[in-house]
């Protein structure tokens, strides 16, 4: 065989090797017994056990009791898990027929409620009465305008009442500028007089 054949044949056979080394080395390292499914666990499992044939010539896969008793509660806890998210599914699912079932009620209910309001669309209920549109908007605005009346009577009143108060504070005030100014006089008044009183007494001591 030709020297340069044999040595690519050598070469090619040697990466196919190195491929399927690095690709076996990838999945194992993809593998744990602490994350990914309960699967790869197992498949894990089996890869780090090591086997034996037994005197009956059978073949046996021994597996460590910690990597063991670590799957046993891996597949415990999926298990809850499972269980678990059952329960709430099948809850979910009560709740949601409950729903369904209120909901039709609602329907139901709403059909009739719509049923009456296209009986009486053309009317309108005030106090227990019937009466056309057309009255009740008469009746509505008038009220309207009358509360709008009384509400401008109540400002102008209010208006007319505040201005009131102003002049008779306003008059009170003065009231009491005048009471003041009339008692300042009145007490300089009786100060004037008393002194002529001390006078006179002091004139009828020295006769």
């Amino acid at each position: 065989m030709n020297p340069i054949k044999s040595l690519l044949l050598i070469v090619f056979t040697c990466l196919i090797g190195l491929t399927s080394f690095s690709q076996a080395k990838q999945d194992d390292d993809q593998l744990s017994l602490y994350k990914g499914t309960i699967d790869n666990q197992f498949e894990y499992i089996l890869k780090k056990s090591g086997n034996f044939k037994g005197t009956n010539g059978q073949a046996y896969e021994a597996v460590k009791r910690s990597m063991f008793l670590a799957l046993r509660a891996h597949t415990l806890d999926s298990l809850k898990t499972v269980h678990k998210n059952l329960a709430e599914t099948q809850a979910v699912v009560k709740t949601q027929a409950k729903e369904i079932v209120d909901l039709k009620a609602n329907l139901s209910n709403t059909q009739t409620d719509l049923s009456k309001t296209n009986e009486e669309k053309n009317n309108m209920a005030l106090f227990g009465m019937q009466m056309s549109k057309t009255n009740y908007n008469v009746l509505m605005w008038s009220i309207i305008g009358g509360l709008l009346a009384l509400l401008v009577l109540f400002i102008y009143k209010f208006k007319n009442s505040n201005a009131i108060t102003r002049e008779a504070k306003h008059n009170l005030a003065e009231i009491e500028e005048e009471f003041d100014e009339h008692r300042r006089t009145a007490l300089e008044r009786e100060q004037k007089v008393r002194r002529q009183l001390q006078d006179e007494i002091n004139k009828q001591k020295k006769v």
